[in-house]
């Protein structure tokens, strides 16, 4: 099995969750800058914020065998700080970086005007540098936000192609399917998705323009959701190949929009062999590959 995941944030992890994706199938990853639990002070702190994901993260990946990108943006939580907005003058700057696939993550949390100008300018951004935006949709009234984001997106005319909303549930994917932008959901152990209830949506609406992620944080997460996931498709009767196209073809297609993966080999062929289960996570004992 091999894995993209387009969301999971790394920068809360450690090097033994690297080395366990690895061996669950991990070979390429998209960290989205988000909000790190403490309120950031200044613009500066933005910064060193952003500089870690493009320099330092992706190197430290990189010792694993794991290519990492970054997707950059104001998040939502922090759009309604007038400390933090001064940060989208210098966004261009990091856009134009090798590696940064996207702008995200962007979008609503308590849906304040705020949070829509800053959403809309961040849309803007996409659009001006050819990128794909990476939306999340709020925690509270997410039906709610799910349809103000859709909105904004159709007002700002950005192409529905280039957008992907995330942390969808059963409530909101037909919303978003209909207005033609990709669908993301986050997997959790307790809250937002599980993997079982993927499996059903897959079931219901098929494979394509769908992503699922790990999105694993600061909190009570696991990143190694998506290849549970992927367990999951087969016990329920998905072939190999449609494993494949969740966990790896259609990552690589919607960032691969971008024209900056930073993938060295074939990224559009199904792997050779047919997966039959990963011992990891069943948690048997093997050899690590190096």
């Amino acid at each position: 099995m091999r894995i993209f995941d387009p969301h999971i944030h790394m920068t809360s992890r450690t090097t033994d969750d690297y080395e366990a994706m690895y061996a669950a199938g991990v070979r390429a990853l998209v960290e989205p800058a988000f909000w790190l639990g403490q309120p950031r002070t200044s613009v500066e702190s933005f910064v060193d914020y952003f500089d870690s994901l493009i320099g330092w993260e992706r190197f430290r990946a990189s010792q694993f065998g794991i290519a990492h990108h970054a997707t950059i943006a104001l998040n939502p939580k922090e759009a309604n700080d007038p400390r933090c907005v001064g940060i989208l003058d210098l966004l261009p700057r990091y856009l134009a970086k090798d590696g940064v696939v996207g702008v995200g993550e962007v979008g609503f949390d308590s849906m304040t005007d705020a949070e829509t100008d800053v959403f809309r300018r961040q849309l803007e951004l996409a659009g001006e540098h050819g990128l794909p935006a990476m939306v999340h949709t709020p925690h509270r009234d997410k039906a709610a936000g799910t349809r103000r984001t859709l909105d904004l997106v159709r007002e700002v005319g950005i192409a529905p192609e280039m957008v992907v909303v995330d942390h969808l549930n059963e409530t909101t994917v037909d919303m978003v399917d209909e207005a033609g932008c990709w669908l993301a959901f986050s997997i959790y152990p307790e809250t937002k998705m599980d993997e079982h209830r993927m499996v059903t949506i897959l079931q219901e609406r098929g494979l394509d323009r769908v992503l699922v992620n790990s999105a694993a944080d600061w909190g009570r997460s696991d990143p190694l959701m998506a290849a549970k996931t992927g367990e999951a498709m087969l016990a329920a009767g998905f072939s190999a190949d449609d494993v494949d196209r969740v966990l790896w073809r259609n990552p690589v297609e919607f960032f691969g929009q971008s024209g900056r993966l930073l993938l060295d080999y074939d990224t559009t062929a199904a792997p050779a062999a047919t997966f039959e289960g990963n011992s990891i996570l069943r948690g048997e004992r093997t050899d690590a590959e190096v």
